[in-house]
């Protein structure tokens, strides 16, 4: 098949990381694929192959011309309500059948009433929807397939948690906007007494919680323990190297990257909600603590952070589960029945 996955941003995050993942297996199995928006340079280095062509655009109207000109194509994939109004609005490409991923538990157009009118006027050109979860689809209007998301099986061995590779470090790595619930993780952190046992906090994402979240890291006392990276396009080396991801949000579609510190065996602290009920709380419920409960969770995150062996039995765990249920290629193959359906 030649598929077209459609996004009108300029940055890489979740969703673009999740169209760059799924872009290079179906190129495995043998599709033409081209893949329009996201951060150019990250999304070119991510895909690093030859027989992907990827488009720069970002605004609705650049990748609308963009999907123009690719009319030959048997399927186009977009990925948000920006990417269905530009599908919409791709005239001359019009036979081509539109199949929408889904990423958020909320329906199309909420920003305003006319972005509600818009939304549905693009939705009418949609043959079908993937959704990333089953809470994602449970929050979404109409009917949808569930497809979760997969990531890459890790090749080389990752490091025990005792070995000197993993060091008395938690990771959070998020975008610092406030539904995100970044707060949560340090005041977790601060609860659980771990920067005055040499542990740190490192804090990868950038957004506009920043200064809040050094605010709230010095008013703590424990400034001194916490790091905040910014943007940091090397995740994975920073997950081989920790102990233990915290993912405080707890309405997450599903979680990428805890998919990804699961593939790496890295255990995973996790609100209890949300896809992460699909994922880390369905593979180690012990490691997810009720919405809210920071207490317990702070708890819970010194009892792992001093124990060494339980924190590698989890690894293993959750990276077994991972390469079981939430592989790239699996996701590959039931995507592109999705697409089958709509020829």
């Amino acid at each position: 098949m030649k598929i077209v996955h459609a996004v009108c941003t300029d940055a890489f995050a979740g969703v673009e990381r999740h169209i760059a993942m799924l872009a290079v297996a179906q190129a495995d199995a043998g599709h033409e694929v081209v893949v329009i928006g996201g951060h150019a340079a990250t999304m070119r280095a991510v895909l690093d192959r030859p027989d992907i062509r990827h488009v720069a655009a970002a605004s609705v109207w650049d990748v609308s011309r963009a999907l123009d000109r690719f009319a030959d194509a048997h399927v186009f994939n977009v990925h948000m309500t920006s990417a269905e109004v530009a599908a919409a609005l791709a005239w001359r490409s019009r036979a081509v059948p539109v199949v929408s991923t889904r990423h958020f538990a909320a329906n199309r157009g909420q920003s305003s009433r006319l972005a509600g009118v818009v939304a549905r006027w693009a939705a009418g050109r949609i043959s079908a929807q993937i959704a990333v979860s089953r809470f994602v689809a449970a929050h979404i209007e109409g009917p949808a397939t569930v497809v979760v998301s997969g990531v890459l099986e890790q090749v080389e061995p990752t490091p025990r948690a005792g070995s000197p590779a993993r060091r008395p470090r938690v990771l959070v790595a998020q975008r610092l906007e406030p539904e995100k619930r970044t707060a949560d993780a340090v005041r977790c952190f601060a609860a659980s007494g771990l920067g005055a046992r040499g542990w740190s906090l490192e804090v990868a994402g950038d957004g506009q919680e920043k200064r809040r979240l050094e605010r709230l890291a010095d008013e703590l006392g424990v400034s001194e323990a916490v790091t905040f990276l910014g943007h940091r396009n090397d995740i994975e080396d920073l997950m081989a190297r920790s102990a233990i991801l915290l993912a405080p949000r707890p309405d997450e579609a599903l979680g990428l990257t805890v998919l990804e510190a699961m593939s790496h065996g890295l255990p995973v602290l996790a609100a209890r909600g949300g896809g992460h009920l699909e994922t880390i709380c369905s593979a180690a419920p012990e490691l997810c603590y009720p919405v809210g409960g920071l207490a317990e969770a702070a708890s819970l995150l010194s009892d792992l952070a001093g124990d060494a062996a339980r924190r590698d039995t989890l690894g293993k765990r959750l990276r077994a589960v991972q390469v079981r249920d939430f592989s790239v290629a699996a996701q590959a193959t039931a995507t592109e029945a999705v697409y089958r359906s709509v020829q």
